[in-house]
């Protein structure tokens, strides 16, 4: 695990750097809500906007990625999942070692429990 330094309020802060992974069930996810913006929708636009907001969202968990808390429930807590939001998704997942491994990217109004299960 690489380490970075920032100057922050003259203060040198230690932050751990880590590599992002996307699973293929997160990567399908990301499809599939491009998918139903842009078609089902029928705004390719904002689906584009609304994919790489996620995207950069996740790009960002290379760097304190432990600033985003465990959850609290039962089986995530035990797995340490952390859910990261942006706009109206979630973006799951795990810390090991030196790597985040995004796990799954759901629209927040949906049954999150169950398919996350799945």
């Amino acid at each position: 695990m690489q380490r970075k330094r920032s100057q922050n309020l003259g203060r040198l802060i230690d932050m751990k750097q880590y590599t992002v992974e996307i699973t293929n069930e997160a990567l399908a996810d990301m499809d599939q809500l491009y998918n139903h913006i842009a078609y089902a929708l029928q705004a390719p636009e904002n689906a584009m906007n609304q994919y790489n907001r996620i995207a950069d969202a996740i790009l960002t968990l290379d760097t304190m990625a432990e600033r985003i808390c465990i959850m609290e429930s039962e089986p995530e807590r035990s797995k340490e999942m952390r859910r990261l939001l942006i706009d109206n998704y979630s973006v799951f997942f795990i810390i090991q070692g030196d790597k985040v491994i995004v796990t799954d990217v759901l629209y927040s109004a949906s049954d999150i429990e169950n398919r996350l299960k799945g």
